[in-house]
């Protein structure tokens, strides 16, 4: 039985593989899934003809089909070389294993890729336990973590406690190093663009700490990153492997930056309290110059030399558009056809009722998505209670939901009252359109059910006296107990059953 993944699991698989040419291990490590899982994904695709630049253009569904019909055939069994030849002739200076691999195939046409002739050696190496020093290329990896002990500035003669954002590359360890006020999502996000902008273009591989806001998911093997991180890492055409857990190596790097820039910037900035962050990060960027430009025992160069020698050529280019931050948030479309975000309601097409969607969230735009499909694009607003609408997204004009409508709405609060059915109608009829005052009906059915009919009349009622047309007005009433309290027959303007002004369900039918 075929294992299932998710289709957006098998984009970013060949994102990360044919776009990006990342290793196997490193795929499977950013993704979540197991080495296997990834090859039997790329086996997959393969078999199927389906390149990065196809998938791209297909819909989940046909993506799926195209991937898993009939199942690819076993694979013919295929000499493999003794890993401890493997690792003996590595010992001689200049081998790689890009060599000894080129060699097998000249003896062996038939014979394995590299990728499977390379697992095969490192699944052999892992069970010696071997301890290697790391050893990284240029331009390959940016180690990123906060620093344990905290920077300060004054603000009112108070002291403002700040975080301390570190990243250093791999192989020169060059170092970027920052104050925010906190590590959350804005703000670790916002400290990784001003790093690429530092260093002037993007690692192949970004490696965090397994941090709560970096992982969603912490685990040794698949740790799942959180989606705003993820689009930050497509949008620099990066990719994310975090570090495992208690395996020090993995951030070996990072954690003796972090140890320079404690030892070197936040040491020095002891007894300064600078007026602002921007005046303390002024402070941080003006020793962080010094760090970068002084000689590194053992090497005799500086870690900008080396930047400008073995990282600087070998990192991708900054992207054209800037990052905008943004948020994912799953949201259920409503029977209204909106869904919720921010308590602003935007509109999807009307089939997707009782759907699930993705939405993302930037300061300007809402964008939906379902099953990785953008289906709606709204500009931002911070109205609450308000709709944004597209009328495409409507269905036909006066035809009545499968399971609610108007005139089902107004039969309901006639039950109740006439109170409730006078305050369901002006609902209904002071929206711009019928179905944006659903909720609020659904709201008051709620209310009606849990407090009772006789406080539903009153309160509606009351409601009505002053001219409130929603669900929260009517809460508040009843929250108050101001159902209680009657209202001045002089001053009472409330519509009865059977006034001028009630349409009556027979309105919306026509």
């Amino acid at each position: 039985m075929r294992e299932r993944v998710s289709m957006r699991s098998v984009r970013e698989v060949l994102r990360q593989k044919w776009a990006l040419g990342r290793p196997h291990r490193d795929v499977a490590q950013s993704v979540g899934l197991g080495i296997g899982t990834v090859t039997g994904v790329l086996q997959r695709a393969e078999a199927a003809g389906v390149t990065w630049e196809v998938a791209q253009a297909l819909t989940d569904e046909a993506l799926e089909a195209r991937l898993y019909g009939p199942r690819v055939g076993p694979a013919v069994t295929r000499e493999l070389p003794d890993p401890r030849e493997i690792h003996l002739e590595l010992k001689r200076p200049g081998v790689t294993l890009t060599l000894l691999h080129h060699e097998y195939r000249e003896n062996a046409p038939e014979g394995y890729g590299y990728t499977q002739f390379r697992e095969h050696y490192h699944r052999w190496e892992r069970r010696q336990r071997l301890s290697l020093r790391q050893t990284y290329r240029g331009g390959e990896k940016l180690f990123v973590d906060y620093a344990g002990q905290h920077a300060w500035y004054e603000l009112g003669g108070m002291g403002v406690e700040c975080e301390l954002f570190v990243a250093a590359l791999g192989a020169s360890s060059y170092t970027y190093a920052e104050a925010t006020h906190t590590q959350q999502m804005s703000d670790f996000t916002e400290s990784h663009v001003r790093a690429f902008r530092y260093f002037g273009g993007v690692a192949a591989v970004v490696v965090p700490d397994q941090l709560k806001t970096a992982v969603s998911v912490s685990d040794r093997y698949e740790p799942g990153l959180n989606r705003t991180y993820a689009d930050l890492a497509r949008h620099y055409g990066t990719c994310v492997v975090p570090a495992r857990p208690a395996k020090p190596r993995d951030k070996a790097k990072v954690e003796a930056g972090v140890q320079v820039a404690e030892r070197w910037i936040l040491a020095r900035l002891r007894d300064e309290r600078p007026n602002s962050l921007h005046a303390l990060n002024e402070r941080i960027w003006a020793l962080l110059s010094e760090l970068n430009g002084r000689p590194m025992k053992g090497l005799g160069v500086s870690r900008r030399e080396l930047f400008e020698r073995v990282d600087r050529p070998f990192l991708r280019p900054l992207p054209v558009e800037a990052w905008e931050y943004s948020e994912w948030k799953p949201a259920k479309v409503s029977i209204d056809y909106h869904v919720d975000i921010g308590r602003h309601y935007y509109s999807v097409p009307f089939s997707l009722v009782g759907e699930t969607v993705d939405a993302r969230v930037t300061a300007r735009t809402v964008e939906l998505f379902h099953r990785s499909q953008r289906i709606a694009v709204h500009r931002r607003s911070w109205e609450a209670g308000r709709h944004t609408t597209v009328a495409e997204h409507m269905p036909a004009a006066h035809r009545a939901h499968a399971e609610w409508s108007p005139t089902r709405m107004i039969a309901w609060a006639g039950s109740v009252g006439p109170q409730t059915a006078a305050l369901v109608e002006a609902i209904l009829r002071e929206r711009p359109h019928p179905e944006q005052g659903y909720r609020s009906c659904l709201g008051l059915m709620r209310l009606a059910k849990r407090e009772g009919e006789v406080r539903m009349e009153a309160a509606c009622r009351r409601a009505l006296f002053g001219r409130a047309r929603s669900y929260t007005s009517v809460a508040a009433i009843l929250k108050a107990g101001l159902d209680r309290v009657p209202v001045e027959a002089e001053a009472d303007a409330a519509p009865r059953a059977g006034h001028a002004h009630v349409r009556g369900p027979s309105y919306y039918d026509s």
